[in-house]
């Protein structure tokens, strides 16, 4: 199919998607979407993305399985270990000056950054006076991070990640394992609200002390990117921190000025 016409293919199911369901990908970047709408179309078992469009707009069930395509991204725990260390040795004392603290992550997916921070704040003595605001556009995949279950076969990644990040602890410490998965500590996700929360159409519900979004952006276009970090420097105290992933940045963003760099290679920034 000529590139031209699949780029219009998919921005009208886009827009269809955003008439039927009131989901917003109008503004997410068309490469990261051309991608997925094509392996959606080969999972549905659709002759074109204009069949899916068709399929979707019938059936909520095939728009569930379209919606898992479109917004899962790759995650781990303790994801690029460096920003976690980063975290716990110029963030987590800022923090302790707090009596109470509000920490959002933006984008959770499945959940694995949550736990990370979890543990991270639970170690150096934080968590029982946070509560973190997990939120994301799918409601399954907000399932499965409540549910706080894991594979066994990631874990070894993981508890490297997490050793490279500072760990002080024994990672295993924090599940239990059975049948091929580790289910974490229900204690850890006591102080979590996951909840609905779109970075394209929603507005900020909170004032936070830190946000992480991390390897979001990079599936936004220049527009949607600047919407997000404006709502992040809204939600955010005076002073207050910001992560995010390793090939995203401020730079070029109408908000960036409202942010300094605290650990720029690890993408720690702090609000002006």
């Amino acid at each position: 199919m000529p590139q031209g016409l699949l780029e219009l293919e998919v921005r009208l199911l886009m827009e269809a998607i955003y008439a039927r369901y009131n989901h917003d990908f109008r503004e997410y970047s068309l490469a990261s979407q051309k991608r997925r709408v094509q392996h959606a179309v080969e999972q549905l078992r659709c002759d074109s993305v204009s069949a899916l469009q068709g399929l979707v707009l019938r059936d909520a069930r095939a728009f569930a399985q379209l919606l898992e395509i479109l917004t899962v991204p790759f995650t781990e725990m303790f994801r690029e270990p460096a920003f976690f260390l980063e975290l716990r040795r110029q963030v987590v004392p800022v923090l302790h000056t707090y009596p109470s603290l509000k920490i959002w992550v933006a984008g959770c997916a499945s959940g694995e950054e949550v736990y990370s921070l979890a543990i991270l704040l639970h170690e150096e003595g934080l968590l029982e006076r946070s509560i973190i605001y997990a939120t994301d556009i799918n409601p399954a995949v907000l399932d499965r991070a409540r549910q706080g279950i894991f594979p066994l076969s990631d874990l070894q990644q993981y508890t490297s990640n997490y050793q490279a990040a500072g760990g002080t602890s024994g990672f295993s410490d924090y599940y239990t394992a059975a049948y091929g998965a580790a289910r974490f500590d229900p204690e850890l996700r006591r102080r979590v609200t996951f909840a609905d929360h779109s970075l394209a159409t929603d507005h900020v519900f909170s004032e936070t002390h830190l946000i992480c979004c991390r390897n979001v952006l990079i599936y936004f276009n220049r527009q949607l990117q600047d919407r997000a970090i404006g709502l992040f420097a809204q939600s955010l105290c005076h002073r207050g921190f910001l992560g995010l992933g390793s090939k995203e940045s401020l730079d070029f963003s109408e908000h960036g000025a409202a942010f300094e760099p605290v650990a720029a290679r690890e993408r720690l920034f702090r609000k002006r």
